[in-house]
């Protein structure tokens, strides 16, 4: 982008480029590990007396982590992968008096503490490490056995930041110490110097008369044996553009290492320096100017040192991309063009940049000016700016985030089963997030997602331990190590293929996705296209299309799981998807799923009413790259009584989904929906695992499934085979029992009859009747006196109770002898 003198018309220009812009496609990781999942393994450093562990140094063979931390220097074995091991322990805090002096200039107690921010290892035996030391920067040598002090420290002032807040870098290069940081306790000077230096090897910064730097952002130091030259990365603010006062560029600049200075001219003073600007743009839209982190990959085996790759994360400071994060990568060889170029002059007078028109004295950037003229050397001094911006490799982003604002990220080149070389990134969200994606020739692919603290955390320093196969993240709290494989967790072939993992890949001999190694050369893996067909041989459900009951399992009785609700009540049905970029779809034998009767769900979910026309078999098929397969079998029935359907038989297998293993995470990450599997509904026994359903609010059905990555079913991803319960005993007994009742009624009725008219038609002997009179009126009688009040109710009640019987009315006073019919 050349300096423009119309800043109305440039914003114009800017603007429009953004409305003109494409959309961008949106990244979605496969698979996503919250915080705690047991599909992913996470080891994590943590102490109450240790804190801010946010500077790692990693060793060459990786067994060794140096954690520069809060008044403290840390040595931990990480020789395995499921442990840390503190090993020695170095104190190094301020005294008293230290701490005073920062507390009355006004700072806060907390940041005057001795915050370890450079941590270089100078040789085979020595450590050398740096502090705020309570904004008062100190520096040391630390024996790496004993991990104590060598020497007592000395000042560090242009070797490391007064503030813990801010960021800087250093490398060490063949005992000397290169740095990029600020030289004042104000932070206003910032300055790339050489220190440590021996012999004539003079200690060497920036002249900072001109402004070389302005107001920068330090982010990472690379050093290029072959160049013999130290690369720094950071943004800083562009002075040469005058459309807009403070618009933010990302910067390379070099020094080359045999840089001594000028003889006269630019005394102790770096003569090698030069800058160009890291242009992360594509077509149409406004650059992502920010510099965030920045990574260094080497060049393949065989390959020149001009292939060295830097990959840096770019934000953009535009409102309009703000949530945003870009990845670029640039070529070592398209930045020595760019310095090799021509450069542009500042104007002392007005200080505005301008396209150089004077003859070229020096070549800037190059190395052994140190003994050039003092011509050459003002010449150099006062242009130092590239003219050329240093563009991305293939003039294109390597891959955008719309939802994630990416802050650290490392790279590695990784051999697949194949023998082919695949670059892949191991980004870090500010939210906690950790994504591992994969660079193929169709775009970025994330592979998987792991949340691996909850925001909000300091997160200084991302380290790569190839030979190890384990990153580690520094942390305000503590340090965290993940597996840079977690092939275990791809259960079948087609989902080790789907994954599209270098890392992975499926071993038909074990049955397995195992970890790609030298000695393996029979793995099946298809990176580029995760074509399941073609890797893996005998899955027998890719070409399915359409739901029939003669393809399941018995036509009968397929094999699902079984649902009885009541009619007129919603029913749920659940799909666990396989991954977060497989897609759902629903099918019914012979019909059609109408959307008049069925609601399909944001989480893939299928609901409706149970009605006589929606009883009956569904199927939920997973859709991703092609390959289809079920996740889940159900057979809704209309519930026979209103009481809680029972378990159904233990020797029934029912599968309730054919998609994630038991017990473990459902890969997509998005929530258990009706009917799927929750981590710990679940009991294992033996080779299977029971677990209960909720399929309705009134409905519980049981299920016995066997283990998911048993022996038959880790290599395809057929339906599991299931018996029809058979009810024939129960069937009789119960008819056999429903004859004897009746029969024994009917005999009982039969009986009961032919008594009755055998009473009726018997002639009867005529008997006495027994005196029903009470003793009262007997009494009456045989004294021919009244009966009293109480004989009269008496009396009364009597007349009450008359009887008929026969057709004859008979009371207590009166009686008549039966008449035979």
């Amino acid at each position: 982008m050349a300096s423009l003198s119309f800043p109305g018309l440039t914003v114009a220009l800017l603007v429009l480029g953004l409305v003109l812009s494409p959309g961008l496609s949106r990244l979605t990781p496969r698979v996503s590990f919250p915080m705690g999942s047991p599909g992913r393994r996470l080891t994590f450093f943590s102490s109450r007396e240790v804190s801010n562990t946010t500077t790692l140094l990693l060793s060459t063979d990786g067994g060794s982590l140096y954690v520069g931390a809060r008044d403290a220097v840390l040595a931990l074995d990480v020789s395995s992968k499921d442990s840390f091991v503190l090993r020695n322990k170095l104190d190094w805090r301020p005294p008293e008096k230290d701490l005073e002096q920062c507390s009355m200039k006004g700072k806060k107690m907390a940041d005057c503490s001795n915050f370890i921010r450079v941590l270089e290892f100078l040789n085979s035996t020595h450590l050398y490490a740096c502090g705020t030391f309570a904004f008062s920067p100190r520096c040391t040598y630390v024996n790496l056995e004993t991990l104590t002090m060598s020497l007592s420290p000395d000042e560090g002032r242009g070797r490391c930041p007064y503030d813990p807040y801010q960021r800087n870098t250093a490398i060490i290069v063949d005992g000397e110490l290169y740095t990029g940081t600020v030289a004042d306790y104000r932070g206003n000077r910032p300055v790339i110097s050489r220190h440590l230096g021996e012999g004539k090897r003079v200690d060497l910064k920036l002249d900072d008369t001109l402004g070389w730097l302005e107001d920068p952002t330090f982010i990472s130091s690379s050093f290029i044996p072959q160049e013999e030259k130290v690369y720094f990365f950071f943004s800083e603010v562009g002075r040469e553009y005058n459309f807009i006062d403070r618009f933010m560029v990302s910067r390379v600049s070099q020094i080359c290492m045999s840089d001594i200075g000028g003889q006269r001219t630019l005394q102790r003073r770096w003569t090698t320096f030069a800058k160009a600007q890291l242009l992360c743009q594509a077509d149409g839209e406004l650059p992502y100017n920010v510099l965030q982190d920045m990574d260094v990959l080497a060049p393949a085996e065989g390959a020149p040192a001009d292939d060295t790759l830097f990959y840096g994360i770019f934000t953009s400071q535009w409102s309009v991309n703000s949530g945003r994060s870009a990845v670029c990568s640039f070529r070592l060889t398209d930045i020595k063009s760019v310095f090799s170029g021509n450069y542009k002059v500042l104007n002392r007078d007005t200080l505005q940049w301008s396209s150089r028109v004077q003859e070229k004295v020096a070549n800037p950037g190059e190395c052994g000016l140190h003994n050039a003229s003092d011509n050459a050397l003002r010449f150099v001094k006062e242009n130092f700016l590239a003219e050329e911006s240093v563009r991305p490799v293939g003039r294109s982003l390597t891959m955008v985030s719309t939802e994630h604002a990416y802050s650290h990220l490392s790279v590695q080149r990784v051999q697949a089963a194949n023998g082919r070389l695949y670059t892949v990134l191991f980004l870090l969200t500010e939210a906690g997030q950790l994504h591992k994606a994969v660079l193929l020739q169709s775009g970025a692919h994330i592979i998987e997602e792991v949340q691996i603290f909850e925001p909000p955390r300091a997160v200084r320093s991302l380290k790569l331990s190839s030979p190890k196969g384990v990153i580690y993240v520094g942390t305000s709290d503590g340090v965290v190590k993940i597996p840079t494989a977690n092939c275990s967790f791809y259960w079948t072939c087609a989902q080790c293929v789907l994954s599209r993992d270098p890392f992975c890949g499926w071993d038909p001999v074990s049955r397995a996705c195992v970890e790609v190694s030298g000695s393996q050369t029979t793995l099946n893996q298809d990176v580029d296209g995760g074509n399941v067909e073609k890797t893996c041989n005998g899955v027998s459900l890719t070409h399915r299309t359409k739901f029939s009951l003669s393809k399941l399992p018995t036509a009968s009785c397929p094999a699902g799981e079984l649902v009885s609700v009541s009619l007129n009540e919603v029913v749920r049905l659940g799909c666990p998807a396989a991954s977060r970029l497989s897609r759902q779809q629903w099918e019914r034998p012979n019909s059609r799923l109408s959307s008049d009767l069925y609601l399909h769900l944001d989480d893939g979910g299928l609901s409706f009413v149970a009605t006589p026309a929606t009883l009956g078999h569904y199927l939920c098929l997973s859709t991703e790259n092609g390959y289809r397969h079920p996740t889940a079998i159900y057979h809704v029935r209309q519930r026979s009584s209103p009481a809680v359907q029972t378990p159904t038989s233990p020797n029934t297998r029912v599968p309730t989904q054919a998609g994630p293993r038991p017990g473990l995470l459902t890969p997509a990450g998005t929530g258990t929906g009706t009917g799927t599997r929750t981590p710990g509904s679940g009991v294992s026994t033996g080779n299977t695992f029971i677990t209960t359903r909720q399929v309705t609010p009134n409905v519980t059905a049981w299920t016995e499934e066997s283990e998911w990555f048993g022996s038959g079913f880790r290599d395809s991803d057929t339906l599991l085979s299931s018996r029809c319960p058979s009810y024939g005993k129960e069937l009789v007994a119960v008819s056999v029992l429903l004859v004897l009742c009746f029969s024994l009624l009917l005999t009982t009725t039969l009986y009961a009859v032919r008594l009755r008219c055998r009473r009726r038609t018997a002639p009867q002997t005529e008997t006495p009747v027994r005196d029903r009179r009470t003793p009262e009126e007997q009494a009456a009688l045989r004294g021919n006196q009244l009966p009293s009040k109480s004989s009269s109710e008496a009396l009364g009640r009597g007349h009450a109770s008359g009887l008929v019987c026969n057709g004859t009315l008979t009371g207590s006073r009166e009686h008549l002898p039966n008449t035979p019919i």
